[in-house]
């Protein structure tokens, strides 16, 4: 297994992306319509990762940008989490919650204070990610979906 950085709108990147909106679609009716600029994930203002299996297939992805204080609810020096994914063969080897370590480590580096994401209830596993790995629900909810009942924000200080 390898991780590496890679663009946004990388050929492995974009396949993952189009697995993941399936599974959005799936799961809630529609995809994710967030809209994402692949310059955003370049660091250092962001970044993004594929990780590979022992046959050079791409099998999780995840990203952080950043986010500033601003009409979408965001406050200054967040690192919004994006396209957290891995697909359904590589599930339960832990590659979520390395690809997690290594984006909160970075943006940790780049000076941001906080890690901020967004998912939604019909995505359990992730929510019980991100709670075992330190994350809170938010006080004060953000990004596009922000007024949905179905969504969850959640965040994770950097700040000691």
């Amino acid at each position: 297994m390898r991780i590496v950085t890679a663009a946004y709108d990388h050929p492995d990147a974009v396949k993952l992306t189009d697995q993941v909106q399936q599974e959005y679609v799936e799961r809630y009716g529609d995809g994710d319509l967030t809209p994402m600029d692949p310059a955003q994930f370049d660091p250092p203002r962001g970044l993004y990762l594929i990780a590979y299996d022992e046959d050079g297939s791409p099998v999780a992805t995840g990203g952080w940008r950043s986010q500033e204080a601003g009409e979408e609810g965001y406050a200054d020096g967040d690192a919004e989490l994006k396209r957290m994914y891995v697909v359904r063969g590589a599930r339960g080897r832990g590659l979520a919650r390395k690809i997690l370590a290594a984006l909160e480590d970075d943006a940790r580096r780049a000076g941001r204070t906080r890690m901020v994401l967004e998912t939604g209830v019909m995505q359990p596993e992730a929510i019980a990610l991100y709670l075992s790995s330190g994350y809170e629900p938010a006080e004060r909810k953000f990004g596009l979906y922000r007024f949905h009942d179905s969504s969850r924000c959640f965040t994770k200080s950097f700040v000691v």
